[in-house]
């Protein structure tokens, strides 16, 4: 299973920005899928995750601004953020998880400044 993470970069705050997760080896609609984001010292942060039947969850500092979804045609796991906050830049990656296993995307640099 690889994960290739796309679509970080710099952005104003209360800008958006669409994070795409493409994967290869599995096929997303079979996996539960999940974005977190990590900013340098500090945990892994779960930000949202869509189950293989398409249930979503969010942290409740995300809820109403971010919404993950996917294509399964595409075989891609978005994240649309909005509004976003200067404290929410951070290296953010996806995860596939099937089971008891589970495989990371490499994750992509999102920078919310002005």
């Amino acid at each position: 299973v690889q994960l290739q993470a796309s679509g970080g970069g710099l952005v104003q705050p209360g800008g958006s920005l669409r994070l795409s997760c493409a994967a290869s080896g599995t096929r997303v609609g079979t996996k539960n899928m999940a974005w977190y984001r990590q900013v340098p010292g500090k945990q892994r942060e779960l930000v949202a995750s869509i189950a293989a039947g398409g249930a979503t969850t969010y942290v409740d500092s995300v809820k109403g601004r971010f919404t993950i979804s996917k294509n399964n045609a595409r075989n891609t796991v978005y994240l649309q953020m909005g509004s976003l906050k200067p404290e929410e830049t951070a290296v953010y990656y996806c995860k596939a998880v099937w089971g008891t296993e589970e495989s990371w995307g490499q994750g992509t640099q999102v920078t919310v400044s002005s």
